[in-house]
């Protein structure tokens, strides 16, 4: 597999353990508002594997999990092989996916591998192609999402609130799933990279937390375990 990053230590990216995150190119969707654009667009880092494992070898026992990212990993070939290696050093793995490859999704589970999942659902289903690009569908989405489900495998939602979303998409949105056990919403940041003619969508105003911490209030008549990430 090519890893075009690594964080070597995170106290955030998995509930409550201590996480190794690696970073993986190439993506399906076109999130406007992606804070790791170089890894859909290029120019992105090689690093080289060797080194990776190595340092995952040495902080074996030292490091509760490795949480893989991107990027889309599930575009990677060789991606239960590559989780497969990572527990069998003694780590927990959590995969963060964009959810649009459901058939990925399958194998990882029927590989039993991941002790943790993260999903993004970015948008209502009939704005996917509007925020997430015109290869983003939302069915593939939903369809993984209640894959996990009927698995019982522990995962998460994941929304940023970016400023084009009002309280009645996120509501839109609650209702599109069925009750998950846990969704986050994470207050929206303007990336350092986006394409010019994003500009003005970008630079919008962002709500509050305190608006926020509203909207998630509302949406746990739809959805009961909401999360509010600051």
């Amino acid at each position: 597999m090519i890893f075009s990053g690594i964080q070597k230590s995170s106290l955030v990216d998995y509930p409550g353990l201590v996480s190794c995150v690696l970073f993986v190119p190439g993506c399906n969707f076109d999130c406007f508002f992606c804070h790791n654009r170089s890894l859909f667009s290029g120019p992105h880092e090689i690093l080289d594997p060797n080194a990776v494992w190595a340092f995952l070898k040495k902080r074996a026992g030292l490091l509760d999990a490795v949480v893989l990212t991107g990027g889309e990993p599930t575009l990677q070939s060789d991606l239960v092989e590559t989780l497969q290696k990572f527990k069998s050093l003694g780590y927990q793995v959590k995969l963060d996916t964009n959810g649009s490859s459901p058939e990925a999704v399958s194998a990882v589970l029927k590989s039993g591998v991941c002790s943790y999942y993260a999903i993004d659902y970015k948008a209502p289903a009939a704005r996917y192609h509007e925020i997430c690009g015109p290869h983003a569908d939302a069915k593939s989405v939903q369809t993984t999402i209640k894959m996990l489900l009927d698995s019982d495998v522990s995962f998460e939602i994941r929304t940023t609130v970016i400023p084009q979303l009002t309280e009645k998409d996120l509501l839109q949105m609650a209702s599109e799933l069925p009750p998950v056990p846990r969704w986050s919403l994470n207050r929206y940041r303007k990336p350092e990279q986006f394409k010019p003619c994003d500009t003005a969508r970008i630079n919008a105003p962002a709500w509050t937390q305190e608006q926020i911490d509203g909207f998630a209030e509302h949406m746990t008549t739809i959805q009961p375990y909401m999360n509010r990430n600051k």
